[in-house]
């Protein structure tokens, strides 16, 4: 099943998301490598694909699990977790309808 991961950043946090992207999109990347990937990125703070020194606000993830708890365990192992980028993360099931 398909689940939604959504994580908004800690204020102030820019540098250590910048410290910890490498490490994060080694994740995603292995998540997109077993095809269980739908989508990702970040949620920059102002209207711009490149928000400089403005920054992010967080994350979306949509990728396929086994269960809830599997999501949830993904999603806890985050390195932005560790960085302390992220404050709070909130994993949901997600039924994708379109595109089909």
């Amino acid at each position: 099943m398909l689940y939604a991961i959504m994580a908004s950043d800690a204020p102030g946090t820019l540098d250590a998301r910048l410290a910890a992207r490498s490490e994060h999109l080694t994740r995603l990347q292995q998540l997109q490598d077993a095809g269980r990937l739908l989508l990702a990125g970040p949620h920059p703070a102002i209207d711009s694909n490149d928000p400089g020194s403005a920054g992010f606000t967080g994350s979306l993830v949509v990728a396929e699990f086994a269960s809830l708890e599997d999501a949830q365990s993904w999603a806890d192992s985050d390195p932005y977790i560790a960085a302390g980028v992220y404050d709070q993360v909130l994993v949901k099931p997600f039924k994708r309808v379109l595109p089909a």
